[in-house]
């Protein structure tokens, strides 16, 4: 799309976890428990946002490993299997949007924003929390990290989600929390918005995002800076 001659960004592209919604109680309640199950001390909730963001794999490894060590391959394997049991018993027992994340989105879809999520997080589970939390009918598409073969912050995920929707990621933008989101923005050549309010903000920050938002009410102003600084 083209407006006067410039490039025109109308597709958002959104992570899940620390950027549309705070689910760390929930994916902390989830590891804790296996924690226990597993004869392991537990973590604080600060401990666990700073694990956050690389998907359930990743996870359950720094979990384990912070509480003295992870277990070989295939006993990883059923501790990651057991995590997906007992996180799905409590997706949004804690977890709810970020202030404003509705009434936003909501604003930017009206003024004709294409709105997608791309998310580490298994797709299965991304949608039922978008459901529950009144989201998913913002969205046109959900691609969690099970979806395609790769993943953040492999650009793949992003480029072949935009296919998906014949978007161009000349159009597009990223806005994430985790160094997989701004790198991933990065390498399929598109502006990455920081959630500063997020999980990976530290490690993200060394990843080099074109702007950092600290709320969501700030959101629609920086979408119509980059439109307005688009090149002709």
């Amino acid at each position: 799309m083209h407006v006067n001659g410039q490039s025109h960004r109308n597709t958002l592209i959104c992570d899940l976890d620390g950027t549309l919604v705070d689910s760390a109680p929930d994916l902390a309640g989830a590891l804790i428990t296996l924690l226990a199950e597993a004869g392991r001390d537990g973590l604080s909730l600060a401990q666990v946002k700073s694990m956050i963001g690389d998907g359930v794999a990743k996870l359950v490894e720094r979990g384990f490993t912070a509480t003295g060590g992870c277990p070989d391959s295939s006993a990883f394997e059923a501790l990651v299997t057991r995590f997906i049991e007992i996180y799905n018993t409590r997706l949004v027992v804690e977890t709810r949007p970020y202030p404003g994340a509705l009434e936003t989105l909501t604003g930017l879809k009206e003024q004709g924003w294409r709105l997608i999520v791309c998310t580490n997080k298994p797709e299965t589970p991304s949608r039922e929390i978008l459901q529950a939390l009144e989201l998913a009918p913002l969205f046109e598409a959900v691609a969690g990290g099970d979806s395609y073969p790769f993943r953040k912050p492999d650009p793949r995920h992003i480029l072949t989600l935009l296919e998906g929707i014949k978007a161009s990621p000349q159009n597009a933008v990223m806005f994430g929390d985790g160094p997989a989101d701004i790198g991933a923005a990065r390498g399929a050549g598109i502006p990455s918005l920081l959630a500063g309010f997020g999980y990976g903000v530290t490690a993200a920050e060394k990843e080099g995002p074109d702007h950092r938002i600290e709320d969501f009410s700030a959101l629609p102003k920086v979408l119509m800076a980059l439109n307005a600084s688009a090149p002709g």
